[in-house]
Parts: C-alpha cells; sequence; structure tokens
C-alpha cells in the first residue's frame, strides 16, 4: 500500500502542490498560518517528503559545502555543528571543507566548487580580497561568512565586530582599569577580523579618554592557545603591566590564562581577561571566561536563507547583514559593582 504524497496532502490542506512543497523545503516566504496549515495536513497523513525523487527532478545534489580555515578552531567546529542541523530543514546535508587559511587553499576551493557535487556554499574566507571573489565565476551560489570585506554582488551575514570589541573594551574599563592590553593578533599579515576587534578596543579606549598603547597590544606567531602562552610570558618577561586583557578569541583567552597562572597572577584580582567566541571551553576554564559570544543560530540560519533563495533563483545584488552577539559575562571579568 502507498504512502501518501504530496498531492494528498495538498487536497488535505486544501493548498497547491506548490505551497506543500514550499513548506516541506523550509521556503522563508510562507506565511504562518499556512505553514501550520500545511504542517497539520502532513501530521496527519503521516507524509513523509521523497528526498530521492525530488533529487533526481530538480538536479540537485542535496549538498551544501561549509568551508572555512581550520576545524580544530573552536569556533568553526561549532560553526560546523549548527550548520549541519540547520541545513538538516532543509533537506541538505552539509560537506566541510578547510582551507587552511591560505590563499592558495581558497583559490583551489573557488575553483573546485564548479564541479556539480554541491548545490551552493557558506564560505568563511580568510585570505581573499573582495575584488578576487568578486571575479569568481561559479555555477554555484555562494554566501560569504565573516568579517572579509565582500563584492557587492555576493550575500554576506556577520556579527559587527567593532561594535562587539568595543562592547567588550568598555565592560574592562567600567571597574576602573586603564591599563588594557589586547591579546591574539596575527604577528605577520593582519587578519581583517583581528583588523576590526583592535579598531572596537582602540575606539573605546579613546571614548574612556585612555591613550591607546602600542606596547600593550601582544601579538602571536598563529591563532592557537599554544602561541598565546608563548606570547603572554615573553611579554611577562618584557615589563608587560596591565589589568585588563582583551583576547581577540578564547584561544587566545586560554593561552593568557595559563601563562598567568604560571605566573602567580590571579584572574580577575590582578588582572581581568575576556575572550570572543564564547566556544563550549569558555564556560569550563578557570576562572570561567567572559566572552564576546556571537549568535551562531542566527548568522547560520539567515546565512541559509539566502543560500536557499539563491539556489532558488534569486538572482540580485548582494544582500549584506549584520546579526545580534551579546557579552556574556563570567568570572575571569566581572561586571562592575552597581
Amino acid at each position: 500500500m502507498r504512502g501518501p504524497r504530496l498531492q494528498d496532502v495538498a487536497e488535505r490542506a486544501g493548498v497547491s502542490m506548490k505551497t506543500v512543497s514550499n513548506v516541506v523545503r523550509n521556503y522563508a516566504h510562507v506565511s504562518p498560518q499556512m505553514r501550520e496549515r500545511v504542517q497539520r495536513a502532513i501530521d496527519e497523513l503521516g507524509y513523509k517528503p521523497n528526498v530521492m525523487a525530488r533529487r533526481l527532478a530538480t538536479g540537485r545534489t542535496g549538498l551544501i559545502a561549509l568551508a572555512f580555515a581550520d576545524v580544530g578552531i573552536p569556533y568553526f567546529a561549532e560553526l560546523a555543528r549548527v550548520a549541519s542541523r540547520a541545513a538538516q530543514s532543509y533537506g541538505y546535508r552539509v560537506l566541510l571543507e578547510e582551507t587552511d587559511a591560505t590563499l592558495d587553499g581558497e583559490r583551489a576551493l573557488m575553483a573546485s566548487s564548479e564541479a556539480g557535487l554541491v548545490d551552493g556554499m557558506l564560505f568563511q574566507p580568510s585570505a581573499m580580497s573582495s575584488s578576487e571573489i568578486a571575479q569568481h565565476r561559479s555555477d554555484i551560489p555562494i554566501v560569504l561568512l565573516g568579517e572579509t570585506p565582500a563584492p557587492l554582488t555576493i550575500d554576506r551575514v556577520m556579527i559587527d565586530n567593532v561594535a562587539a570589541a568595543r562592547e567588550i573594551t568598555r565592560h574592562m574599563i567600567e571597574p576602573g582599569r586603564r591599563r588594557i592590553a589586547f591579546v591574539g593578533h596575527e604577528a605577520r599579515a593582519l587578519s581583517e577580523t583581528s583588523r576590526q576587534r583592535i579598531l572596537g578596543y582602540q575606539e573605546a579606549l579613546q571614548d574612556a579618554g585612555i591613550t591607546p598603547d602600542p606596547g600593550l597590544l601582544v601579538a602571536t606567531d598563529s591563532v592557537s592557545a599554544a602561541d598565546a602562552v608563548d606570547a603572554v610570558r615573553r611579554a611577562l618577561d618584557d615589563g608587560l603591566d596591565a589589568d585588563g586583557i582583551v583576547c581577540r578569541d578564547d584561544l587566545a583567552a586560554l593561552g593568557t590564562l595559563r601563562a598567568l597562572q604560571e605566573r602567580g597572577i590571579r584572574v580577575p584580582l590582578d588582572v581581568a581577561v575576556t575572550g570572543w567566541d564564547d566556544t563550549r571551553l569558555s564556560a569550563v576554564t578557570f576562572p570561567s571566561l567572559t566572552t564576546v559570544s556571537p549568535d551562531l543560530p542566527a548568522l547560520v540560519g539567515r546565512a541559509l536563507e539566502l543560500l536557499i533563495e539563491r539556489i532558488e533563483g534569486y538572482d540580485g545584488v548582494g544582500r549584506h547583514e549584520i546579526v545580534p552577539h551579546r557579552i556574556v559575562t563570567r568570572e575571569s571579568a566581572p561586571a562592575a559593582s552597581t
């Protein structure tokens, strides 16, 4: 006995088959009332979409690529987890691609994106310029993630890194800290991520009447906790005098905590420390880590919506959108007493 078909759901709900298809594919532009009406019919009939038949009919693979620098970086690991779960609601699976944050790696990714393996790609570039991305001609839609400048022709979703850096630095200033260092930016080529976060850090200091001190910028050789340990050790040996440390990311904060604890410097009594990304590790460090928390579900959800619209045929100019963030206050940098 055959199971219920899409046509049966349409008849039960009193709508067109196209409307049912839009609900099944979680298409954004369906009213809540219509979505509820169709979903009720789906539940009553026990309808299950024939994914293979849909792929054969549309010529789509049912795969979306998620490309970024390194899955070993906790933020990207969590991004992949959120994206994998969110893509399932659209009937897609996620294929991970690593670029090692190199120009060659990103160019190779863009060159191979036309191979027909995936229907679209979410890509967080680290090295490619906006102009080079704009010149790329791909057979698949691409939505960019993150801070790297994006072409006007391509969609991009990010948080406001400059604003978030201002907020986390103000959080350090409000209890009265005045010697606030920044740890974790690249020692050689400064990434756009680091540039924006240092800019917000500097603006917050200037707003508070504090002259930014280049001697309080502590660079690392790479984005890793181990390199942050080494960098902060060297800075302390060179006489680093800080009562607060804003870290570029949670990995830099982990290394910073280790280096301070080795020297018997108490956190937060002697020096407050903040991170960035609110990875799972940040809640279980000792002390637990105050950090910038990007709204990953919102970031990934909006990026997927834009990508699905591109896959469905939208061909307009790029949409550049900002999603929320918040400061999560924990033990390493308590809020000012009121």
